[in-house]
């Protein structure tokens, strides 16, 4: 006989005792039915809270991903309005470039007077205005492109200023090695061109000035140069003769004293002898010449104090 269990189910009210018997075998698989009911409750709990707390994690992660687009997409918008201002830079400095060369009377060929290659215009400044929920493919492609022009533009900037450079360097050689001022403070006696000889009495060409002064007075050099002469040359006594490069040479005769050497190179202002008496001359005084190319020209177009 099999056993069984009974349950009597007692109710508040006035009712009768209801009783429930069941075998052992079924309470027994009631049993493990709750049993299995529970798990499976439990792994669904435990599931849907997993599936919640992934998706709130998947929703923080695209969240956060969205931000840091957001924040590339604004340094992308940052770094075109850069590069419009460097255009503008570099435009600039052109402008400038051309204003000294206006000033100083330098010409450009077409190809240098086009900052952005012959024909070409500047580039139209960059959209940085697009929201940052929209995609930047556009704006980054003519950043790209844009950045290869201002390069290029930026080496035609450079070899400009170095060929201006260049130019104003060689003027201001030519500037300082050309004859300006007077190589003795005194009166002149004599110019340039053709005269009556103090000596003979006869017309004579007389190639330089004389400009006569005291006894040792020092004598200076009108312009930059190297001495490429010291030493006696008939007439005209003590001599010392500068060559300034460009063609240009001066010489300074009747001298007392010499007080440079050959070979040694000397400024503007620079005194390199003392005003004597040396040679034929009727007192203290210095003739002064200034050669170009070779030929004797009037030194008073040299002379500017």
């Amino acid at each position: 006989m099999r056993k069984k269990i009974s349950f009597f189910i007692l109710s508040n009210n006035s009712s009768p005792v209801k009783q429930l018997t069941v075998s052992r075998a079924m309470l027994r698989f009631l049993s493990v039915l709750f049993a299995a009911c529970l798990v499976l409750l439990t792994y669904v709990t435990y599931d849907y809270t997993k599936t919640v707390s992934d998706h709130q994690e998947l929703q923080n992660i695209i969240s956060h991903q969205s931000d840091d687009i957001a924040g590339q997409r604004n340094q992308i918008q940052k770094f075109a309005d850069e590069i419009t201002a460097l255009k503008s830079k570099l435009i600039a400095l052109n402008d400038f470039e051309k204003k000294i060369r206006i000033i100083a009377n330098i010409e450009k060929t077409a190809e240098q007077d086009s900052l952005f290659g012959v024909g070409g215009s500047i580039p139209d400044d960059l959209d940085t205005k697009i929201p940052l929920t929209e995609k930047h493919n556009s704006l980054m492609r003519e950043m790209h492109e844009q950045t290869k022009q201002l390069e290029l533009a930026s080496d035609k900037q450079e070899d400009g200023f170095e060929s201006l450079f260049n130019f104003l360097q060689d003027q201001r050689n030519l500037l300082s090695s050309t004859p300006a001022i007077r190589p003795v403070k005194g009166w002149t006696t004599s110019g340039f061109g053709y005269r009556q000889s103090p000596f003979t009495g006869l017309r004579e060409f007389h190639k330089g000035l004389d400009i006569a002064t005291r006894m040792a007075e020092p004598v200076i050099a009108t312009a930059d140069g190297i001495v490429s002469f010291i030493g006696n040359k008939g007439l005209l006594g003590r001599v010392v003769t500068i060559d300034h490069g460009h063609g240009i040479v001066t010489r300074y005769g009747h001298l007392q004293k010499t007080l440079k050497k050959h070979g040694e190179a000397v400024k503007r202002g620079d005194v390199i002898a003392n005003v004597g008496v040396s040679g034929r001359t009727t007192g203290p005084h210095v003739h002064y010449e200034v050669l170009l190319n070779g030929m004797p020209v009037n030194p008073i177009k040299y002379i500017l104090n």
